[in-house]
């Protein structure tokens, strides 16, 4: 809790008329309601939300219309007193942004959607979105409510009208890619249509960084809300699509964002099998090594481990990876370092590569791999992960069967950790 919530640790009282009626602690967004009473809004929303919306708490009169009145007056004098005793450890208030309300929402809304033969100009438009943009990034609620709006039917036309100029364009994807899309047909609509997905294509070579990453989450989105393969399948008609996300990763001045967008779309558009040999021919392997040994976070690396298992998949998959100079001693190095979720992803790519080729098996070996797998299926790492770590045991005890005895004792008792039965992979 912040220290200006903590009066008996200041050893100064709050006045009375500071504190919010509901929580009796200091107000942050002082509002008033239509009985007069003015609290917190945090707290008088929270009142509202647990069924409460017919009376004021104070009181106790009826709410006719929950219409929430910042009372200007009431948080500069807070501020003030803040400043005032600052140093009894009093922290200032920030200044609250006001949340969008519904009347403002459909106004620019109404004035982004504007034709071009009325008399809102382009710039109207974009300052409109903008305004939106604005709202969508202050809070949830105000996301929630320009969705609720209509909002994402309404910039789906405005992005792929052909009369729609660039700004126009970046401007309706940035607020498209914020927002819920809850609807599947939208999605549909989108992924389905050759003409979007070309479009949506270019727009991943666009001059302006931001409009690139934008359109991968929007690809992204599109992709993991279809719950078909067929429409992720759209897709694979477009190689560029692969090149345009994987240049996101490329690129060695990305942005954290552009980075996570990157993965994701990657992750989601190879969970359709049609579409893995575009990533693999797109150089795919390359790059997600290359990342994964420089700078992912955790929740990037399960993801960008995940990516690798699933291209792991096909012949041409494990033999682009196993080439790779980094690839089996990193999966090594990665197991029961990050996550039990990377842990079972680098096990499964591994498993692939070794079965694919003898060298490949000896280059784990002699990575340490064997150790590291012991160590798995004796840990709490998922079931999925130790059954992967006793199939990849078993090959490899298979493929020395000498091994133990003219080298180490690391296969002594492997039989103890193999399964009859593995989920196949």
């Amino acid at each position: 809790m912040p220290r200006n919530l903590e009066p008996l640790d200041l050893g100064i009282q709050i006045p009375y008329h500071f504190r919010c009626p509901i929580s009796l602690e200091l107000m942050q967004d002082p509002v008033t309601v239509c009985t007069g009473q003015t609290y917190d809004r945090a707290s008088i929303e929270s009142w509202v939300s647990i069924g409460n919306n017919t009376t004021c708490p104070v009181t106790r009169a009826p709410l006719s219309d929950f219409t929430l009145i910042p009372n200007h007056t009431l948080r500069r004098l807070i501020q003030e007193w803040c400043v005032a005793n600052r140093s009894n450890g009093v922290e200032r208030i920030p200044t609250p942004k006001q949340p969008a309300d519904p009347t403002s929402v459909r106004a620019l809304l109404s004035q982004a959607s504007a034709t071009s033969g009325t008399h809102v100009s382009v710039r109207s438009r974009a300052a409109a979105l903008r305004r939106l943009r604005g709202f969508a990034r202050d809070s949830d609620k105000n996301r929630v409510l320009i969705a609720a709006h209509n909002a994402t039917a309404v910039l789906v036309i405005i992005l792929f009208s052909e009369t729609t100029s660039s700004e126009l364009v970046s401007e309706s994807l940035a607020l498209l890619v914020m927002l819920p899309i809850t609807e599947p047909n939208q999605l549909v609509s989108i992924s389905s249509d050759p003409g979007r997905v070309e479009f949506l294509t270019r727009l991943l070579f666009d001059s302006s960084i931001e409009t690139r990453v934008n359109a991968a989450a929007l690809i992204e989105i599109v992709s993991t809300g279809t719950k078909s393969e067929d429409p992720k399948g759209t897709f694979s008609n477009y190689e560029s699509v692969f090149e345009g996300v994987l240049n996101l990763l490329r690129n060695p001045i990305s942005s954290r964002r552009a980075l996570k967008i990157g993965i994701k779309a990657l992750f989601s558009l190879c969970s359709a099998k049609q579409t893995r040999h575009l990533a693999i021919n797109a150089g795919a392997p390359e790059i997600l090594i290359d990342r994964l040994a420089a700078d992912f976070d955790r929740c990037d690396t399960e993801r960008a481990l995940a990516t690798v298992e699933l291209l792991c998949r096909t012949p041409e998959g494990c033999a682009a990876f196993g080439e790779h100079a980094l690839t089996v001693p990193l999966l090594v190095k990665t197991i029961l370092r990050v996550s039990d979720r990377a842990t079972e992803y680098a096990a499964g790519a591994l498993l692939a590569i070794c079965t694919e080729e003898e060298r490949w098996r000896e280059e784990a070996a002699g990575a340490g791999v064997v150790v590291q797998l012991l160590l798995m299926v004796q840990s709490e790492c998922t079931e999925r992960a130790k059954k992967k770590a006793q199939k990849l045991l078993k090959l490899l005890r298979d493929s020395w069967p000498d091994y133990n005895n003219h080298n180490n004792n690391s296969f002594a008792n492997s039989d103890d950790f193999a399964c009859s039965q593995v989920a196949p992979f």
